[in-house]
């Protein structure tokens, strides 16, 4: 195996281009892993760790932009009061050690279906930039995973940052694992609130690919629409909440492995879904009535 390091943004972009087939590698937590379970080796692997501006943050116009090498730790010891939601993702990522070297573009790079930052991204609009020598462009994270393993990017492409509005609502984070920590997700959950376009938006780990629970949010959407629950800040009534943790389980596309069942993974889900979203609710109920 070729290893590359590129000294800069544009040699590193070259490289991308010209040899086909590299890899890129930031804190290895994910592909190291791939490589050792004998999925082979590639034929190059570029080094992104000498690329300074991929671990910059920076937040301006209301967004935050978050370069790719940055770590679950970062997130989770710096961001945590700006973020929240990415941030409890963040936080429930393996061990100290892994958060201290995982990073949010090479979890973005991998796809794996049970990655905890994934759902998060999703519930909380992010979007993702990629560059090549073709120029950069922006994916939204909703249209990113194409499949298990998948993804927009294409070969030439680094993932350079991932962009995210400022919250406007409360945003959690939750999953279950076969033990308490440095577990990896059996199914997991996140849901953001977001008041100003009157949407309770999803994310869904531990299916065949990461993914909103499209149907739950359309019938929440029209469930709050009709009811002027926005307006009032009315609790929900109990069988919107359990109907909406119904749909979230049953438009995911679950499978059995050696951690669970699909059964399983999919009552689970439904318990999260809507524990999820009684607590966003209640969050945003409670601030709601503190501010007015």
């Amino acid at each position: 195996m070729e290893f590359l390091l590129p000294r800069d943004r544009q040699e590193a972009l070259e490289l991308m281009a010209g040899r086909p087939g590299t890899v890129p590698v930031a804190g290895g937590t994910d592909v190291m892993v791939g490589w050792n379970m004998s999925r082979g080796l590639p034929a190059r692997a570029l080094d992104l760790s000498r690329l300074g501006h991929l671990s910059c943050r920076r937040y301006g116009e209301g967004r935050y932009r978050l370069g790719a090498n940055t770590t679950y730790s970062t997130l989770t010891d710096e961001l945590r009061g700006e973020l929240p939601g990415l941030a409890a993702a963040a936080g429930a990522v393996g061990s100290r050690q892994i958060r201290n070297r995982g990073t949010l573009g090479g979890s973005l790079g991998s796809a794996w279906p049970a990655a905890d930052a994934h759902p998060a991204l999703l519930a909380c609009r992010a979007e993702v930039e990629l560059a090549s020598v073709r120029g950069s462009r922006r994916v939204p994270v909703r249209e990113f995973f194409s499949g298990p393993g998948r993804t927009a990017r294409e070969g030439d492409e680094l993932i350079e940052a991932v962009l995210l509005p400022r919250p406007e609502g409360p945003q959690l984070f939750t999953k279950v694992g076969r033990k308490a920590v440095a577990t990896l997700a059996t199914c997991s959950f996140a849901v953001a609130l977001w008041p100003s376009t009157r949407q309770v938006l999803t994310g869904v780990g531990g299916a065949d690919r990461p993914a909103p629970a499209a149907v739950a949010e359309a019938f929440l959407a029209g469930q709050l629409a009709a009811h002027g629950t926005w307006e009032s800040g009315e609790r929900l009534p109990d069988e919107v909440v359990r109907h909406f943790g119904e749909l979230a389980a049953e438009g995911a596309v679950l499978g059995d492995d050696v951690r669970a069942t699909a059964e399983y993974r999919r009552r689970a889900l439904s318990v999260l879904a809507r524990r999820s979203l009684a607590q966003a609710w209640e969050n945003y109920r409670t601030e709601r009535h503190r501010c007015a």
